[in-house]
């Protein structure tokens, strides 16, 4: 069958592209060889969010009377919380099949290969092989927990995220190596929910990409929950002979050994590009990457890349922006490139990390003068009232033009409140803009401009 468009997976990127494709007129095909929505629905973004609003809500509880309320023999359903979260990314992926019928794309189940003349062969479950032919093909594999040779998993006491989602049953000890993204919501929601969490991280800071500031005061904010945390330090080999999991870490002052019942292993992600045709057809990569244009096109005409397996930012929300500029431009479209200096990146853990831009010292190695603000979400009156006082807004300034290099923000709902510095961001905003915006109160968004007056020595509140 002849197509205009078969895009190989359907995670964020895949799906997305394949929609806007079809808006675009071009009669598209998707394969997929698991559950439509891909990682990020099914067995990262979404899921953890459940389980994560779960350990939200059984932590209020256990902090009910601060509240002025009472509550008798709060207790958890370890299972039931899993469960949940299964629920919610099925239904999410039914969803996804909704839209993809609503479109009228056509779904391929299997696994995908792409061949010379602008081909794919699909092998389905059973082994049967079927050709498919399209003017463009897309390739959106996205990626996998990545496994370091010291640390191989064994699915049951050394797992990745997909195991962390659906345990048998809660352990009463974790090591979480690596402190990024996925290894903090992790570690954040099982101490929450009642496991002893040790964090080791090889880096000086957790949440080593996060400016400064938010790293030490996330680190702060973690210990105060509970979490141990081991930074400069490198788990050089686990020992799963016994009961549980040992593992020999190497710190600045020797090697310890850990002791606990799993060890989750967070050090980032392996793309998917293994045996899916790259070679056989010529295209090139470099570092587990496929290398793409400004509009994804691979060196081959005709084949294309987003997502995961492409340099840019491993992140749902920049592989949908990319499947869609690549579109709009095979459609003729007047597209402009992504700026990839306007990403926000979001944590989920409490508190909340979110931020875009510059770091300050990324800022400053750049050779700005800057002007910087901070405000504390201690001196919100939205932040108290709600019992959610940690935390901070900071942004960075230009001094000399007003350009807005970086926001960062830790606390409750943060990750919501990034979208402002990204639009402003993006319509070249600069900081006396920002602050005489009127912000509406109370809100936690108020912080925003309030830590903008404090770049501008026009604080009110502090």
């Amino acid at each position: 069958m002849k197509y205009d468009i078969i895009i190989i997976g359907s995670g964020p990127g895949g799906y997305v592209t394949a929609i806007r494709a079809s808006q675009l007129g071009f009669k598209t095909a998707i394969v997929e060889k698991e559950s439509l929505g891909g990682i990020c629905l099914n067995w990262g973004c979404i899921p953890t969010k459940a389980l994560l609003k779960s350990a939200q809500v059984y932590d209020y509880l256990k902090h009910v009377d601060e509240y002025g309320l009472k509550a008798e023999a709060i207790d958890k359903d370890f299972d039931a919380v899993i469960q949940r979260s299964r629920n919610v990314a099925d239904g999410m992926s039914k969803g996804v099949q909704f839209l993809m019928k609503k479109n009228k794309i056509d779904i391929i189940d299997g696994f995908g290969k792409i061949k010379t003349g602008k081909k794919v062969d699909v092998t389905s479950e059973d082994g049967k092989v079927t050709e498919y032919s399209a003017d463009n093909i897309i390739i959106a594999t996205g990626a996998r927990s990545r496994e370091l040779p010291n640390l191989p998993q064994d699915g049951k006491k050394v797992i990745g995220y997909r195991q962390a989602m659906t345990l048998p049953s809660q352990p009463k000890s974790m090591i979480v190596v690596g402190s990024g993204a996925i290894g903090v919501e992790f570690a954040h929601f099982y101490n929450t929910m009642g496991t002893e969490v040790t964090i080791v991280e090889y880096m000086p800071n957790i949440v080593p990409v996060e400016d400064k500031d938010i790293s030490k005061q996330f680190e702060r904010s973690f210990k105060k929950s509970g979490i141990k945390i081991m930074t400069n330090s490198s788990v050089e080999s686990v020992d799963t002979s016994g009961d549980g999991v040992k593992a020999t870490v190497k710190t600045k002052k020797g090697e310890e050994i850990l002791e606990a019942d799993i060890l989750l292993s967070a050090v980032g992600i392996k793309t998917n590009i293994e045996n899916i045709g790259l070679e056989d057809v010529g295209i090139i990569t470099d570092r587990d990457k496929i290398l793409v244009n400004d509009y994804y096109q691979t060196n081959i005409p005709g084949y294309y890349a987003i997502g995961d397996v492409t340099p840019g930012p491993a992140l749902a929300h920049v592989a949908s922006a990319e499947g869609i500029t690549c579109v709009e431009k095979l459609a003729g479209l007047h597209t402009e490139p992504i700026d990839y200096g306007n990403i926000p990146g979001c944590t989920y853990a409490t508190p909340e990390i979110a931020s875009v831009g510059l770091t300050e010292e990324k800022a400053k190695e750049a050779g700005y003068e800057l002007k910087i603000g901070k405000f504390p979400f201690s001196a919100s009156g939205k932040a108290k009232a709600a019992g959610t006082p940690d935390g901070f807004v900071k942004v960075i300034f230009d001094a000399k033009y007003g350009e807005w290099l970086g926001c960062h923000m830790i606390g409750a709902g943060v990750t919501d409140m990034i979208a402002e510095a990204v639009l402003g961001r993006k319509l070249e905003t600069t900081g006396h803009e920002v602050l005489k915006a009127i912000h509406p109160h109370p809100t936690m968004s108020e912080a925003v401009m309030e830590a903008v007056a404090d770049a501008y020595d026009e604080v009110i509140h502090l």
